[in-house]
């Protein structure tokens, strides 16, 4: 109970985070994009501050929820993100619901509930083999690298959801070092930690991967990247737990169609409620030349 309580408080936190970095970030000046200048322009919004400090927060509850927990148990939760973060932008949107945005939500829940009934996640806290760990990182980080270089070749809308889909494959792999950065600290306490490398490279990843998101959500509208990252992380998760954790999900015939139907309505849910109005859309063309025209101003007085 404790596993789903944090689980779904962190979710929380991390969906009302989003909306309100985005509402920030969608204005910002396009040359900033893929760049730290982003982080720094944005340090500035009170919104963006005040979102980021409720996705650290929500880290922070994802971590301790990580700790107690197995890996493939929680980021089903984390997906659920994105209901939270739907009723946010509707005070915003002032957007009903209606058939679609309760669809999305009950093959959201659906999902999450088939998955975990039908994987049973069970073990976990075992590393496996120095191989398996590198080869599994390997596989996930050189996908996020792949996606990061197609997306400097496509539109904006599209450049957006790509590097969503980079940002929620890093966090994912964020989330399993996380995992194995508690391991460490409970098996040789501090001193082991700091000799590590995984807390560094916790940190690293999410610097990376928060100039990935806040360009995405520069790029275009929340519909086009949100669900995009929300669907990654937990994919990405689940592999790293699954590949170098030790997690184990049952492999009947039985269970193996309900975990792949699960998942299936994890994505499903999660690109048909990041479709609903609700969702806020771009910003309005008059605020962005006013941000545009004061960073230009800005430049002109360096």
């Amino acid at each position: 109970m404790v596993v789903f309580l944090l689980g779904v408080g962190a979710a929380c936190l991390l969906g009302l985070g989003f909306v309100l970095q985005q509402h920030a970030a969608q204005c910002a000046p396009r040359e900033q994009l893929l760049s730290y200048r982003l982080l720094l322009s944005l340090m500035r919004s009170r919104e963006w501050l005040l979102g980021i400090a409720l996705m650290v927060c929500g880290q922070i509850l994802s971590a301790l929820a990580l700790n107690a927990g197995r890996i493939s148990l929680v980021e089903p939760l984390l997906a659920t993100n994105l209901l939270f973060a739907m009723a946010l932008a509707r005070r915003i949107t002032r957007q009903t619901l209606g058939a679609s945005g309760w669809g999305g939500v009950l093959l959201l829940a659906a999902g999450v509930t088939v998955f975990i009934l039908s994987g049973s996640p069970t073990g976990g806290g075992t590393e496996k083999g120095v191989l398996r760990h590198w080869l599994v990182f390997g596989i996930v980080a050189g996908l996020a690298l792949l996606l990061v270089s197609l997306a400097r070749r496509l539109p904006r809308v599209r450049e957006a959801t790509l590097l969503a889909l980079a940002a929620g494959l890093l966090y994912g792999v964020q989330d399993a070092l996380t995992r194995t950065a508690g391991l460490r600290l409970d098996h040789g306490g501090v001193a082991l930690l700091l000799r590590s490398w995984q807390p560094y490279a916790v940190v690293a990843i999410g610097v990376i991967g928060l100039i990935l998101v806040q360009s995405a959500f520069e790029s275009a509208p929340l519909k086009m990247s949100l669900p995009a990252l929300t669907a990654a992380q937990p994919l990405a998760g689940i592999a790293c737990g699954v590949g170098f954790l030790g997690d184990r999900l049952t492999l009947t015939p039985g269970a193996l169609a309900g975990e792949a139907f699960g998942l299936a309505c994890i994505v499903l849910g999660v690109v048909v409620i990041g479709r609903h109005p609700a969702l806020p859309d771009a910003c309005p063309e008059s605020l962005r030349q006013r941000r545009q025209a004061g960073a230009d101003r800005e430049m002109t007085y360096r």
